[in-house]
């Protein structure tokens, strides 16, 4: 297990970063500066990134995670606070992502097989097909043209089967379509 620090953070991980309103007072200069700007600030627990872009950082994956309905757009800058656990490796190779659907949202993200909240049930893919389900998850709950071949009654209890198979099974979309149609059809 690698452990991540001020000198390694920085190289193939994937983190959420919290988003703080400001630096604490006792932080003035920033121990580093990236060519895009961003500023970062270390402590023994972890680090401090100021920057206006968030998502994919050179080759790594960095969430922040906000409280604030102000949509995070990369527009303008914003503080997140990382602990050092928190970075875990990333690369675009490996199953390290698997994905979450909040259905009282209607949202979709993923997270990576590290992280404490990870139960062994989701499927893990590589960042490749992690983004390519969540577009197709994204589709079923934001649209209804994928359900016009459909008998159903409920497209809502449809939609939430068809997003379980996605993220508990390794069935393709058009597969999971199929076999949907084939059964509501009786045959």
């Amino acid at each position: 297990m690698t452990y991540y620090h001020k000198n390694n953070f920085h190289s193939h991980t994937f983190c959420e970063f919290t988003e703080v309103a400001a630096l604490p007072v006792n932080i003035s200069k920033p121990h580093f500066k990236s060519k895009s700007g961003s500023a970062y600030y270390f402590t023994d627990e972890g680090v401090y990134r100021s920057s206006n872009h968030w998502g994919r950082a050179a080759n790594c994956r960095w969430r922040l995670i906000s409280q604030s309905t102000v949509k995070i757009n990369n527009s303008f800058t914003r503080i997140g606070f990382a602990l050092w656990s928190s970075f875990y490796p990333n690369n675009e190779s490996d199953a390290l992502f698997y994905i979450a659907v909040n259905f009282e949202t209607a949202t979709v993200t993923f997270q990576h097989r590290n992280h404490p909240s990870y139960d062994g049930k989701a499927v893990l893919r590589t960042a490749a097909e992690t983004a390519k389900v969540i577009r197709q998850i994204k589709e079923v709950l934001e649209t209804d043209t994928w359900a016009k071949y459909f008998d159903t009654i409920n497209i809502d209890t449809l939609r939430r089967d068809i997003i379980d198979q996605l993220c508990f099974s390794a069935v393709s979309f058009s597969e999971i379509k199929r076999n949907l149609i084939t059964h509501s059809h009786g045959k």
